[in-house]
């Protein structure tokens, strides 16, 4: 669903130019803020486990994301908004339609439990008696729990190119592009072989995204934001237990759906 919306926004986009009013959508100078959540999809991913008796390797591990169900007190209480699936950005244009932005993807991601996947490596020996005569496994709770789920936290800069395609009286109605990079500051959520459960942030890795999307201005002042995103994640250095010794690595690409709202300026 959200790889189709992604495809639909790109030949909206791709039409819009071709319409496009004159003048620019933002001038040079103006900066901007929004608030917004998200909805995600992960390709299958490899993930390697590994420690002082452990070393082993699970494959085509299949994940979800984990967006909370609407309420008041979850997404719009103070002190509760980061719980769901949130983004949060600020963005300043060096040159008309041309901005930076810095903003925070805060995603979920959750191994689907109870799933069965080919496992190679060695596991602990209390452990091993799980393992399927044909290296396989099922991953249950008593294996292994392996989430980002406060959260996927993925901290980037972006450069946005806009386009001005529809404006009359208090509506304007404009397009963009942009892609990015960014650093991955997960917290992660694991138990793994009966150790203690390891819920801390981390600087785990690296991620790349590129997006398009529409605005839709009122008043010259706010806007709603609705925009897809698609993006490649690698993070060879996360923590899994208390032990440093302990580790994980895995990489996979995303799609994300952001809807938001915000206001902009000019300065």
């Amino acid at each position: 669903m959200i790889r189709n919306f992604i495809i639909i926004m790109a030949f909206s986009f791709c039409s819009g130019l071709a319409f496009s009013q004159s003048g620019p959508a933002y001038k040079k100078g103006t900066f901007y803020a929004f608030w917004g959540w998200n909805k995600d999809a992960y390709t299958n991913s490899t993930i390697h486990f590994k420690g002082n008796d452990y070393d082993f390797t699970l494959d085509k591990v299949k994940a979800s994301d984990k967006q909370n169900k609407w309420s008041y007190r979850d997404y719009l209480q103070l002190d509760r908004i980061t719980i769901p699936q949130t983004n949060f950005r600020l963005g300043y244009f060096l040159k008309d339609n041309l901005a930076i932005t810095l903003g925070v993807d805060h995603m979920k991601y959750v191994m689907d439990q109870d799933q069965t996947v080919d496992l190679s490596g060695t596991v602990r020996p209390a452990y091993q008696s799980m393992v399927n005569p044909d290296n396989t496994i099922k991953l249950t709770p008593e294996f292994l729990k392996f989430e980002h789920t406060d959260g996927l936290n993925y901290i980037n800069s972006e450069v946005e190119y806009y386009r001005n395609v529809y404006s009359k009286g208090i509506l304007r109605v404009n397009g963009f592009v942009g892609g990015g990079a960014g650093f991955l500051l997960p917290r992660t959520n694991a138990t793994l072989m009966g150790e203690q459960r390891h819920d801390a942030f981390h600087l785990s890795g690296f991620g790349l995204s590129a997006k398009l999307g529409v605005n839709v201005d009122l008043w010259n002042l706010f806007f709603l934001r609705a925009e897809g995103k698609e993006g490649y994640i690698n993070m060879p250095d996360i923590r899994t237990t208390y032990s440093s010794s302990d580790k994980a690595k895995q990489a996979f690409f995303f799609a994300e759906f952001v809807y938001a709202f915000g206001f902009h300026l000019h300065i």
